[in-house]
């Protein structure tokens, strides 16, 4: 893979990868150091790219491997889990407001175990397919599939636990 293919094939992937490694690590300047990490690894294994079915896959699959080692290692200890990456707007509260139900939905995908918020992220964010995730995931398109029904059962419990539907117990 020459250097054309290579941005041709990688640099739009930049914001997807970016998105996983922010689910995974959380903090805006840990998924931006791992964009930079995989990007560059990606890069020295260039030649070896070709050999894979599909060069998309296999970089979401570095990021996530990367992502998870990243939590591993003892510098995790030292990575800030923080919510105040978000810029403030003059109109906090209508904001507030307006992004509740997101920002809860993105809080109960936090709390999830890591292999649901995984393929939580991956197939409703990112829009990836089953057989994509169960490759990055070196997993069977049926565990997939069950995985994300669990999560997203998970997720729809909690905002009907939040909001109850408008239905009030006394």
């Amino acid at each position: 893979m020459d250097k054309q293919e290579f941005i041709e094939t990688f640099i739009p992937l930049k914001d997807r990868l970016y998105r996983l490694s922010k689910r995974i690590l959380i903090s805006n300047d840990e998924a931006e150091d791992a964009v930079q990490e995989v990007l560059l690894k990606l890069w020295k294994g260039k030649e070896n790219i070709g050999n894979y079915k599909s060069p998309e896959a296999f970089a979401i699959t570095v990021t996530k491997n990367y992502c998870l080692d990243r939590l591993k290692s003892k510098q995790a200890s030292n990575l800030k889990i923080v919510h105040s990456n978000y810029p403030t707007s003059q109109n906090l509260e209508r904001e507030v407001e307006a992004n509740e139900e997101v920002g809860l939905v993105f809080k109960i995908m936090d709390s999830l175990p890591e292999q649901q918020r995984i393929v939580l992220q991956l197939r409703d964010v990112e829009q990836l397919e089953f057989s994509e995730i169960a490759h990055i995931l070196d997993s069977n398109e049926t565990a997939v599939r069950v995985t994300l029904s669990r999560a997203r059962k998970t997720v729809r419990e909690a905002m009907i636990k939040k909001y109850n539907y408008g239905i009030t117990q006394y």
